[in-house]
């Protein structure tokens, strides 16, 4: 990793980086990187898979300490990449669907009071609601679902099968103008899951 990064800068230092994203760690455990404007330094051959693997170079990230690591200097913005990001450095990494993965359910209550949880594989705990919102990519064709939620910034974690499958358990009908739509509530809002369809599927 620290030979690609030099490549694409000659000063960049790995070591640093790490010194950096640990240095500027708050009271939540996560850096402000939302709140940094370094200059872009390049791209790098770093892809988090859609089963939530970290990859550099073709090869598996195995050393979870660092993954959680660079997990907690990720920033998606508005140009629909994601970065690894520090106060000084910006590198462009790839993401095959989620930068996440949501591992576990937990519901409390019932209805429209209704409560849910996800945790992820990185041990974030998600609330579901209005600024923690699930939403479902449904294929065309297929009608297989690709749920997220909402982890932090624009950042999100995809649902395992099995946590959608028991997700779809709390799923309640609801009419509306467009006809009926299923869906789970969640911290005073309500979440479609896609198709009637995908009801039966799962």
């Amino acid at each position: 990793m620290k030979n690609t990064l030099q490549t694409l800068k000659p000063s960049f230092d790995l070591a640093a980086l790490i010194r950096s994203a640990k240095s500027n760690v708050e009271e939540t455990g996560l850096p402000p990187v939302d709140q940094w404007e370094p200059d872009f330094c390049g791209e790098m051959d770093l892809r988090i898979r859609s089963d939530g693997s970290w990859w550099h170079e073709g090869s598996r990230i195995t050393r979870a300490p660092l993954i959680r690591l660079f997990s907690t200097i990720l920033r998606k913005d508005e140009d629909g990449e994601t970065y690894l990001v520090t106060p000084v450095e910006k590198i462009k990494i790839h993401v095959e669907a989620g930068h996440f993965l949501a591992t576990r359910l937990d519901v409390k209550g019932e209805g429209e009071n209704q409560e849910i949880f996800f945790s992820t594989n990185m041990g974030d705990i998600i609330k579901l609601g209005a600024e923690r919102p699930l939403r479902v990519e449904t294929d065309a064709l297929t009608l297989e679902p690709s749920p997220f939620v909402r982890v932090r910034g624009r950042l999100e974690a995809m649902l395992t099968r099995s946590v959608f499958y028991e997700l779809v358990e709390y799923a309640v009908e609801r009419h509306t103008d467009k006809g009926a739509e299923f869906g789970v509530y969640g911290g005073g809002a309500f979440f479609p899951l896609g198709p009637t369809g995908i009801i039966q599927q799962v």
